[in-house]
């Protein structure tokens, strides 16, 4: 159990909202600026962690196929966005995200992989078109090696959690965890609604 400790207190002090258009953070390299955007907004983070969260909770093939699809579609919509195809609605897609995500572990929903795979891809689109909004004057492509890494790290983080709940505790425990993890999760998004 206190290896789920530090994890949630993680989750629960992510940053403000800053990775939207706007809020330009620069390292002085291209991948250190794209690696560091994920992780400078608290919806973007609390989405993140919540697919590999999920998916460790619908375990097998959704372990790998969820973060897979989250990451895969969000390089699609950053490529939308550098090339001017707008998307509506980005922000409260995104903010609806970690609402959705958090709701489907505080209920313990469990969607075919299939099903599961193209929502988290659904917002891995618009969770992507943001990232090309603040791109900046970086380098497009090493921007974006460096935010997908961290995203799947941010997934690999959740999947971790969610692996270890699952493992060390009773199934009824680890699953009150990811449950916990979830409401957690929703408490975020309504912070950042209201932020």
């Amino acid at each position: 159990m206190n290896r789920l400790i530090l994890p949630a207190l993680m989750i629960l002090s992510a940053a403000p909202a800053l990775a939207h258009p706007g809020h330009h953070h620069h390292d002085g390299s291209a991948f250190g600026t794209g690696f560091v955007h994920p992780m400078l907004g608290a919806d973007h983070i609390l989405a993140m962690i919540a697919v590999g969260l999920w998916a460790a909770s619908l375990g097998g093939r959704a372990v790998w196929t969820l973060p897979t699809s989250f990451v895969g579609a969000m390089v699609v919509g950053f490529g939308l966005a550098l090339g001017g195809f707008g998307l509506p609605l980005v922000e409260p897609m995104i903010l609806g995200s970690v609402f959705v995500l958090g709701l489907a572990l505080a209920l313990a929903l469990r969607l075919p992989v299939g099903a599961s795979a193209a929502l988290v891809a659904l917002f891995g689109l618009f969770h992507g078109h943001a990232h090309g909004q603040e791109m900046g004057d970086a380098g497009a492509l090493t921007f974006g090696t460096g935010f997908a890494l961290a995203t799947a790290l941010l997934h690999a983080a959740g999947v971790a959690l969610g692996g270890i709940a699952l493992r060390e505790l009773s199934a009824a425990r680890g699953v009150a965890v990811l449950r916990g993890l979830g409401a957690i999760t929703l408490l975020g998004g309504v912070a950042v609604a209201l932020s």
